[in-house]
């Protein structure tokens, strides 16, 4: 009998590593702060049609240093930094004017789910108990079209460093990192090596 790990680490090792087009990306020529090539990288993949490309991953550490992580979807940028919505407790609080209209704007399911306030914790029911906590939620939402849950926060990462990475088929990789500098809107960046 084969050992399954062994084939997957064979079929891992045949997949072709950056295989399409990638872009050209020349650091000389990239903007003075983060935002703003974030924002054009992010503009090019939705022409691309890139399926969620404001998708995110919002990593925690607890005082042990246990790293939790969750994939959120990105709301809006500006200077002040990358926002997102969730639950209490999180980074930088926004508004909760602003917070109940993120809130308002999810679709209905979206919504329903999030009223529930129970994300990322077990599900011992199984799928059935889902579904009928979320159809309670979304009849309760029908009759209180305007409530906000008070948990529902948005949140803003205030970014200290940013890296943005092109990869080359040749492994020789380009990587940008911005650096904010001290207690100001203003950032140097650098190079860093593949």
């Amino acid at each position: 009998m084969t050992d399954p790990r062994a084939d997957l680490r064979q079929l891992l090792s045949r997949l072709p590593v950056f295989a399409g087009d990638l872009p050209a990306f020349d650091p000389d020529e990239a903007p003075d702060d983060p935002v703003a090539l974030f924002t054009s990288w992010l503009l090019d993949a939705v022409r691309r049609q890139i399926p969620e490309p404001h998708a995110m991953t919002v990593s925690t550490a607890d005082a042990d240093g246990n790293p939790s992580a969750r994939t959120l979807i990105l709301k809006d940028l500006d200077a002040s930094g990358w926002r997102f919505a969730a639950h209490a407790d999180g980074v930088v609080r926004g508004s909760a004017e602003r917070a109940a209209q993120d809130f308002l704007a999810r679709g209905a399911g979206a919504r329903a789910e999030a009223l529930l306030g129970r994300q990322s914790r077990p599900l011992t029911g199984g799928l059935a108990e889902r579904d009928a906590a979320v159809a309670q939620s979304a009849d309760r939402l029908a009759r209180e079209p305007g409530l906000v849950p008070p948990q529902w926060q948005l949140f803003t990462v205030r970014a200290e460093s940013v890296e943005f990475w092109q990869g080359d088929r040749e492994r020789k990789h380009t990587r940008l990192v911005y650096q904010r500098k001290a207690d100001t809107e203003l950032w140097t960046k650098g190079l860093l090596w593949p």
